[in-house]
């Protein structure tokens, strides 16, 4: 389960009345999360992962021993939600709502007091809906809220999105993130022509295999001096809509 996370901070439940975030239970999400994902691979589309081929092969991913897997429990530098979408019935998922994807913090520093919102993953029947927005603001109010107040005590929270993900990057954008640059050739997708990638639509570095592709990566990024000054309001206001 997923109390067997090594990440560095408590993490617990998070919620307002139309979204929760609740640390991801294998046994409790994987079986619906790859049941609605599976006839869906293009929300791999911009991932470095590839789409499970099974509910035990998404599972598997969670129990592996490696530490820098981004979903693995076993990642100190991660840990990843479940969202609920609380305006839904209950569900086996969970007596709140229905399961509408995942997110994580990745990437996170205990030492430098910062993280990554990633691995966004709104299942095809949510999207388009208030879900999006307010599982980031959730994210983002406990990344950004004191520990006194249950929050992490984090002074920046980053955002990673391919230049081809415009989606991803304007909702950083309504959620306060700024552009910070781009870094190109940053990932490189293996076989991502025969398995469903889109890269940068440049042409490939000399001596590439012919079916690789590359991302360039628009970052983005969120510190808690904006966050204080007009970016919660940004935010709130984004979640309200």
């Amino acid at each position: 389960m997923a109390s067997f996370s090594v990440f560095p901070f408590h993490v617990g439940e998070i919620s307002n009345e139309r979204v929760k975030l609740t640390p991801f239970n294998p046994e409790q999400h994987c079986e619906t999360f790859f049941r609605i994902s599976s006839s869906h691979p293009e929300i791999y589309t911009h991932l470095p992962l590839l789409p499970p081929t099974s509910a035990t092969e998404l599972e598997s991913l969670f129990y592996s021993n490696s530490t820098t897997h981004i979903l693995s429990f076993s990642n100190p530098e991660s840990f990843a939600f479940a969202i609920i979408d609380k305006t839904r019935p209950p569900s086996p998922e969970d007596p709140e709502g229905e399961l509408a994807g995942t997110v994580s913090f990745i990437r996170t520093s205990l030492t430098n007091l910062c993280t990554e919102i990633g691995f966004i993953v709104i299942l095809p029947p949510y999207q388009r809906t208030h879900v999006a927005t307010n599982a980031v603001g959730l994210a983002l109010r406990l990344a950004f809220a004191c520990t006194e107040n249950g929050g992490l005590g984090l002074r920046r929270v980053h955002w990673s999105a391919s230049t081809m993900n415009l989606a991803s990057s304007r909702l950083a954008q309504r959620m306060g993130f700024e552009k910070v640059g781009v870094i190109p050739w940053h990932m490189r997708f293996v076989k991502g022509k025969i398995n469903g990638k889109v890269g940068n639509g440049r042409e490939l570095p000399p001596g590439s295999d012919p079916e690789d592709l590359w991302r360039d990566t628009l970052s983005l990024t969120l510190a808690w001096d904006r966050w204080e000054n007009g970016a919660r309001e940004m935010a709130a206001e984004a979640m309200e809509r």
